[in-house]
C-alpha cells in the first residue's frame, strides 16, 4: 500500500471459517485491542462463528474525536475503513458469502463500522453500533452546535444501499464522548439506506456497553 501504510494485523477467534455459519469483524475502541474486542464474540453464545478483528496502530484508528473536521480525520479514517475491507475480504476468501457477514463495533471502532456499512452497503447479516455513530462524508455549512459537543455539522451523503439488513444503534443518552444527536442523524441516515434500524438511547450518562445491546446481538446474530 502507498504512502507507508501497512494492514492493520488480524486476530482471530471461534471455528474455522469452513465450520462457520457466521463471520463476524469486530472493532476496537480508542485505546482498545483487537484481543479485548474478540471477548464480544462470545456473548453469542454461539457455536458456530468465526470472529476477526483488526487491530488499529497505536490502538486508534484516528487521533481525534469523530465529531472533528475532516481534514484531521480523513488519513486515519480511510486507512481505517481498508482494514474493514481487507477484514472482510478475508472471510469472504475463505468461503464466508457477504451475507453471512456482521460487522459490529465499540465506541471509535462504532463509529468506524457504522461509518464502512453505509459507505460500502451490503449485503450483510448485521451492523451494530455500540456507542458510536456516523462520522460522515464531508464537513457541513453550519456554526459549532452544542447538541454536537461544540463541532461543526457533518455531511451524511453515505450512498451504500443496505436495504433490509438490520442496523442497531445502542448509546447512552448522555454520552461523554457520542452526541445523542449524531445517534440521531445516523438512525436517519441508515433508514435512507433501507436499513432497518434500532435505535436505543440508554437512560443516563455513561459510555459502555449494556445489557441492551447484549441482547440486541444475540438476538440480531441468532443461528
Amino acid at each position: 500500500m502507498s504512502g507507508g501504510v501497512h494492514p492493520a494485523q488480524i486476530l482471530r477467534a471461534g471455528v474455522p471459517a469452513e465450520r462457520a455459519g457466521l463471520g463476524l469483524v469486530l472493532l476496537h475502541g480508542r485505546g482498545g485491542s483487537a484481543a479485548d474486542i474478540l471477548g464480544l464474540a462470545r456473548v453469542l453464545q454461539r457455536d458456530d462463528v468465526t470472529a476477526v478483528a483488526p487491530e488499529a496502530a497505536g490502538n486508534s484508528w484516528w487521533p481525534v474525536s469523530f465529531l472533528a473536521p475532516m481534514s484531521q480525520l480523513a488519513p486515519g479514517l480511510e486507512n481505517a475503513l481498508a482494514a474493514v475491507d481487507n477484514a472482510v475480504a478475508t472471510l469472504q476468501a475463505e468461503g464466508l458469502a457477504r451475507e453471512r457477514i456482521a460487522v459490529a463495533g465499540f465506541s471509535q471502532g462504532a463509529c468506524l463500522a457504522l461509518e464502512w456499512a453505509a459507505r460500502r452497503g451490503g449485503p450483510l447479516t448485521a451492523v451494530l453500533g455500540l456507542s458510536g455513530g456516523l462520522v460522515g462524508t464531508a464537513d457541513a455549512p453550519g456554526r459549532p452546535d452544542p447538541a454536537l459537543y461544540g463541532h461543526t455539522p457533518k455531511a451524511m451523503d453515505q450512498a451504500g444501499r443496505l436495504d433490509g439488513v438490520p442496523v442497531w444503534l445502542g448509546c447512552h443518552a448522555q454520552d461523554p464522548h457520542i452526541p445523542a444527536a449524531r445517534v440521531q442523524a445516523s438512525a436517519e441516515t441508515f433508514t435512507r439506506l433501507g436499513a432497518k434500524v434500532e435505535m436505543r438511547l440508554h437512560p443516563g450518562v455513561g459510555h459502555g456497553i449494556v445489557q441492551a445491546d447484549v441482547a440486541a446481538m444475540r438476538r440480531l446474530l441468532a443461528g
